[in-house]
C-alpha cells in the first residue's frame, strides 16, 4: 500500500514538473515573439469584395508589392499599415490595410486574393471587421 501511494505521489509531482515547464515554455514565447494578439476594438459589418487587387506583382499605394500569399486590405480611409480584424462566417484574422481603395460604390473594403481564399469571401460579401488595439 505504501509504495503504491509513494509511487502515486511521484507521478504527480512529474505532472506537476511538466505542466510548470509547458507554462514557461509558453510565457518564454509570448515574450520572445512580442506580446500578445492585439486586442480587437469596436465591431462593424462593411461590404467587402475578393479580388480587386491588381496582378500579383504590382505596388499598392502604401507601397507593398502584392504576391500570390500577401493578407491584406484596401480601405479609402483608414491608414496604411493599420492593424484590422476581418471576419467572416467564423473565421477571423488579423490583418492590415496595404492600399487605397476600393473603388467600386458600396463597397467598404477589397481583400486580397489570399485573404480572401482564408477567410472563404468570394464576390461582394458582409464582412465583420474591428480595429486592433494599439500595443
Amino acid at each position: 500500500m505504501r509504495l503504491q501511494l509513494a509511487q502515486r505521489e511521484v507521478a504527480l509531482a512529474g505532472v506537476a514538473l511538466l505542466a510548470t515547464a509547458v507554462a514557461l515554455a509558453v510565457s518564454s514565447a509570448i515574450h520572445a515573439h512580442g506580446s500578445r494578439l492585439p486586442l480587437p476594438v469596436g465591431a462593424y459589418t462593411a461590404l467587402a469584395g475578393s479580388g480587386g487587387f491588381g496582378a500579383v506583382g504590382t505596388k499598392t499605394a502604401c507601397g507593398e508589392v502584392v504576391s500570390a500569399t500577401t493578407m491584406g486590405v484596401a480601405n479609402p480611409v483608414l491608414p496604411c499599415g493599420v492593424q484590422v480584424y476581418v471576419g467572416f462566417r467564423g473565421k477571423h484574422v488579423l490583418t492590415r490595410v496595404i492600399d487605397r481603395g476600393p473603388y467600386v460604390p458600396g463597397r467598404e473594403f477589397d481583400l486580397t486574393d489570399a485573404l480572401a481564399n482564408k477567410l472563404g469571401v468570394f464576390g461582394v460579401q458582409r464582412i465583420d471587421w474591428s480595429y486592433a488595439q494599439a500595443g
